[in-house]
């Protein structure tokens, strides 16, 4: 038989459940290999248990802890699915400030009383602080990226069902950068996380012209000092470096070291 696989999301854009649903040219392959029970962004069908489950989104409150815990209760594999799952995104920029401040600044000082007495808005303050799914349960593997690369995730799929480890290179963006004769940002006179920040997505967002601003998530063994050192000489000053870091991994620690 062929395994069940289940998708769910948190708090997300739902954006990397879409990337794999526009997967059309390796869908139908996909399908050959896996029996899709539960997916939110496809179908309606509901399943009781499953043997693997991709998660898309950050936890916020307790009330998604709990629902994360329950899926994997329920799962034999979990999978975190994107940016959000694994790193927070940026969504957990909102961990620097109050829960009220980021409730005032979202809906203004003149809805501040709606917002505090409407049963609507309540789930809101129960808003702890945004976590990746791996400080909440077991994670037994990470798809990263904003969306996810659909090759990794064939890769991942194949990989699981015939028993094996999921192999993904720790290299870096700079890597791939090289290997499609990209000119460095930095030779524009821009800056860039790339040679931070994981491999895996084929350097896409500096390939179109633009640069790398860390989604991937960082390196283990990443010199982040020397990075930071690289950034203010390059003119940044901390806070602005603070920030390029907090964009989409505020759940690291390479997000709170501040200055050093």
């Amino acid at each position: 038989m062929k395994p069940k696989v289940a998708f769910f999301d948190m708090a997300s854009c739902e954006g990397c459940q879409l990337a794999i649903l526009n997967c059309e040219d390796i869908f139908l392959n996909i399908l050959e290999l896996i029996d899709i029970v539960e997916f939110r962004e496809a179908m309606s069908d509901k399943a009781p248990r499953f043997d693997i489950a991709f998660v898309e989104g950050s936890v916020n409150r307790e009330l998604d802890a709990e629902r994360v815990r329950d899926i994997r209760a329920r799962c034999s594999v979990l999978v975190s699915l994107g940016a959000c799952a694994c790193n927070g995104n940026v969504q957990a920029r909102s961990n620097f400030q109050a829960p009220a401040e980021n409730l005032e600044q979202v809906y203004g000082s003149e809805d501040r009383n709606r917002v505090q007495t409407d049963p609507q808005f309540w789930p809101l303050w129960a808003h702890t602080r945004v976590r990746p799914l791996k400080e909440v349960v077991k994670v037994d593997y990470e798809l990263r990226g904003c969306p996810v690369d659909k090759g990794e995730f064939l890769h991942l799929v194949k990989s699981v069902i015939a028993g094996s480890i999921p192999r993904f290179a720790p290299k870096a963006v700079c890597v791939e950068c090289k290997m499609n004769g990209n000119e460095c940002v930095f030779e524009r006179g821009e800056t860039c996380m790339g040679q931070i920040t994981y491999a895996g997505c084929n350097a896409i967002c500096v390939s179109g012209g633009y640069r790398c601003d860390g989604c991937r998530g960082p390196l283990p063994e990443a010199n982040l000092r020397a990075h930071r050192q690289l950034l203010r000489e390059k003119g940044l000053s901390d806070q602005q470096i603070d920030n390029r870091y907090r964009l989409f991994c505020s759940t690291d620690n390479m997000a709170r070291e501040g200055g050093s």
